[in-house]
């Protein structure tokens, strides 16, 4: 780890901790880190820096738990099991916070491209992206009319419907690194759509990530199809 990288992480572990400070007082938020509470004070009033190794705890530990527990109070579902999820996908300084702890936590490789579907994965994809220093490309049921080439990937859903995303051809090259995301994995198959379109530009993929998991079918389905982290930050029965 360079030192950007290392000050980058330390910046990251000041934002979670001011995060939980919102709703915490620092003897509380003291019980949850394992930090002195005088420690944490001078931290989230930015008088000093966490040292390197406090900083992948806070980011990769008590972060995880942190934002798992977040997402899980703003997720509601009715007596379907229809997940709602706006409260998440549409707070883009939350999503922010999750991109350095879903790195850290689930040790993502920096991928050139994050890739998601349209059209709640997109703000994700987005705060990935940002972190990695990575473009954006996201697949659409609906062909863009100015485009003229196309990856395409078409799969027959259990329940019969068929389902086909396109991507701009340009959108991932040949030997791009990879990253899948999305706001939800439940059954795995947009995952799936996803990931055979990384095939098919001859891409690598380097993880796939969700903000929810309904179940583990999904997560099982990825980590048959990948040699590479894949993991939700929180997981709903």
């Amino acid at each position: 780890m360079n030192r950007a990288e290392k000050a980058a992480l330390q910046l990251q572990a000041v934002d979670v901790l001011r995060t939980l400070k919102e709703t915490r007082t620092y003897d509380e938020l003291a019980a949850e880190t394992g930090l002195p509470a005088g420690d944490l004070n001078r931290y989230v009033n930015g008088h000093v820096l966490p040292g390197v190794e406090r900083a992948e705890a806070v980011v990769g530990g008590v972060g995880r738990e942190m934002l798992a527990d977040e997402l899980a109070a703003r997720i509601e579902r009715d007596r379907d099991g229809y997940v709602d999820n706006s409260q998440v996908v549409f707070d883009q300084s939350l999503l922010d916070l999750v991109a350095p702890v879903a790195a850290e936590a689930f040790a993502f490789d920096a991928p050139d491209v994050v890739l998601t579907a349209a059209t709640d994965g997109i703000t994700l994809a987005s705060a990935m992206a940002s972190h990695f220093g990575a473009t954006v490309a996201y697949a659409k049921k609906s062909k863009e009319t100015a485009v003229e080439e196309f990856i395409e990937s078409r799969q027959r859903l259990d329940s019969g419907i068929e389902l086909t995303y396109y991507l701009p051809a340009r959108a991932i090259g040949s030997g791009d690194t990879v990253l899948v995301v999305d706001d939800l994995i439940r059954s795995g198959e947009t995952q799936e759509l996803l990931l055979d379109i990384a095939d098919r530009a001859g891409a690598d993929v380097t993880g796939v990530f969700a903000l929810i998991g309904v179940g583990e079918e999904g997560i099982d389905r990825a980590r048959e199809r990948v040699d590479a982290p894949v993991g939700a930050l929180t997981t709903l029965e």
